[in-house]
């Protein structure tokens, strides 16, 4: 392809000596690839005179098939880059318990039987802690509630239910459904997400306040806290799936619900894992709705 590429540069300049000082090759060297590509079509392609060089009537015919394969390959070449670099590629995501331990690893392992020599480093936070970790760049992209990321891009991927959970014993079990206003009377164990709160804002709404008790930043403790008759939580539906601890699920009246989203700076200057495992997470999420 270098003959290509040189008698393309020679158009471009307008002269063998200016083509070979920025390919880096001498005057000789460019001469002999353009008489190579001109053998291999059998025809000459351009015209040295005094004035300069031109392109024969055949030269401007082969022009744009030329720039078509020298493009092609190029394309081809830059292709053949990001292949390489997606094979030893490390996808760096911030994100939380019931995404980690729900969505994320069966999508790895999907995605690791096509690409077995990627890497994933997860980094655990809340809305507001991994919205942080984007913008100081110690992850890729994370997941998180959309509204609770400013400046940035974002891709809404599911609504997620969010139910109260109740000790086996309590009061509320006999109920179908359990209110807002019940649930504010009882000791409440709250997630901590960062600066957006989904159950706080449903208790807000409805002008209520919780009797916080207590403060926990982890899904599972709530639910062993719960188990053990500590209070009562509301946590998001996909958590809950695969566990084993003893507890009631309800429905709340109002529903609560979430938004989870994929966030990230800027899609173009992702490394090229991280934009193909985000496409790839679309597709598969999209595929199972």
């Amino acid at each position: 392809m270098k003959q290509y590429y040189a008698f393309l540069k020679v158009i471009e300049r307008g002269s063998f000596t200016k083509a070979a000082e920025e390919l880096g090759y001498t005057q000789s060297a460019i001469s002999q690839m353009i008489q190579a590509l001109e053998e291999e079509l059998g025809t000459t392609l351009i015209y040295r005179s005094r004035k300069g060089i031109t392109l024969t009537a055949d030269g401007e015919e082969f022009l744009p098939f030329i720039k078509r394969v020298a493009y092609s390959h190029a394309e081809l070449m830059e292709k053949a880059k990001e292949m390489k670099g997606l094979a030893s590629g490390n996808i760096r995501i911030g994100t939380f318990t019931s995404v980690s331990s729900n969505w994320l690893p069966s999508l790895m392992q999907d995605f690791k039987k096509l690409y077995p020599f990627v890497q994933f480093h997860l980094q655990q936070g809340e809305y507001t802690s991994i919205v942080k970790y984007i913008k100081e760049g110690s992850v890729d992209f994370g997941f998180v509630n959309p509204d609770a990321a400013e400046d940035l891009e974002t891709i809404a991927l599911k609504e997620d239910n969010m139910l109260a959970i109740l000790p086996e014993d309590h009061p509320l079990v006999s109920c179908p459904v359990v209110s807002l206003e019940d649930l504010a009377k009882e000791p409440f164990i709250l997630l901590e997400e960062g600066e957006i709160n989904e159950p706080l804002e449903a208790f807000k709404k409805q002008g209520l306040e919780p009797n916080i008790q207590y403060r926990v930043i982890d899904d599972y403790t709530i639910m062993s806290m719960v188990e053990s008759g500590l209070g009562v939580s509301v946590l998001s539906e996909m958590v809950m799936n695969k566990v084993r601890y003893r507890f009631v699920i309800k429905k709340v009246d109002p529903p609560i619900t979430r938004t989870i989203g994929i966030v990230y700076k800027n899609k173009k200057t992702l490394p090229i894992a991280s934009r193909y495992f985000i496409d790839f997470m679309i597709q598969k999420l999209s595929a199972a709705r």
